[in-house]
């Protein structure tokens, strides 16, 4: 079985670099770096930063990303989880259950927005998340049947198994499992939604959002904007009781006070 598992970056130290910045009137620096290692450090700090500058200048959606759980197309009111899943990660899969039990016990004062996440070692992660997008421009109310057929079949869609596959087939399979939850009158229009650019460009704005947000891995999920602990971890039924119940109690007596649950 696959697994998700984030990755940890060891420590980077820059007591070895020295920077001099010139003034207007030079027309060069001088950068001291003492150690190869350093200048590594240095170079991927560099890159991050204007990485971090790119996705500043993305084009801004024309709406939210992200998948309302049933009727809660309004979520401004109670409490708002967002889950970044990847529809192929196994901690994702262990993680809807639990969840989608204290949705359906504490409906309508719990609202959910789901956020498809394509892990990049996941090989067919970015076909599953694009298909999302496709159900949910096809019909909005297939949207989760198929995240749930997903990882009904996740292992079909394992990098193993399918090592010696075109890209070709992968996505006709998964059209034919989208087709299943949309309608299978619609599996032509599922089929077209894999060369349609908008469900790319949704895609690519799903995982470019979850990068603004920190995340790193599935799930990962986000209570009333806040980060839960234990980030790629599923998250039992106990545990989200825990958490939702001095909430909706702060919530009933309309106190605006942070609980600390976690």
């Amino acid at each position: 079985m696959q697994k998700c598992k984030s990755v940890d970056f060891p420590a980077m130290s820059f007591s070895s670099l020295v920077l001099t910045v010139p003034s207007p009137a030079k027309t060069s620096a001088t950068i001291c770096v003492m150690g190869r290692h350093t200048l590594l450090a240095f170079l991927l700090h560099l890159l991050l930063f204007f990485q971090g500058v790119s996705i500043a200048r993305s084009s801004i959606p024309a709406r939210y990303d992200g998948f309302p759980y049933g009727d809660n197309l309004g979520i401004a009111n109670g409490i708002i989880v967002e889950a970044f899943l990847d529809p192929l990660c196994p901690d994702s899969r262990d993680s809807w259950p639990p969840l989608k039990q204290v949705l359906l016990e504490y409906h309508p004062r719990l609202s959910l927005l789901a956020h498809p996440f394509p892990l990049p070692y996941h090989d067919n992660s970015f076909v599953a998340c694009r298909a999302l997008h496709i159900a949910n421009m096809l019909n909005v109310s297939a949207t989760y049947p198929l995240l749930e057929l997903f990882f009904k079949y996740q292992e079909k869609y394992y990098n193993g198994p399918t090592k010696n596959l075109s890209r070709e087939s992968i996505v006709d399979d998964i059209s034919i499992l989208g087709a299943e939850a949309v309608g299978n009158s619609l599996l032509p229009a599922f089929q077209d939604g894999f060369i349609n650019p908008h469900s790319d460009s949704a895609t690519r704005t799903s995982f470019k959002y979850g990068c603004t947000r920190g995340v790193f891995g599935t799930p990962f999920f986000f209570v009333n904007g806040f980060l839960l602990p234990n980030a790629g971890s599923a998250l039992d039924y106990e545990t989200w009781k825990s958490i939702i119940d001095p909430l909706l109690r702060n919530h009933g007596e309309g106190k605006d006070d942070a609980v600390s649950s976690f």
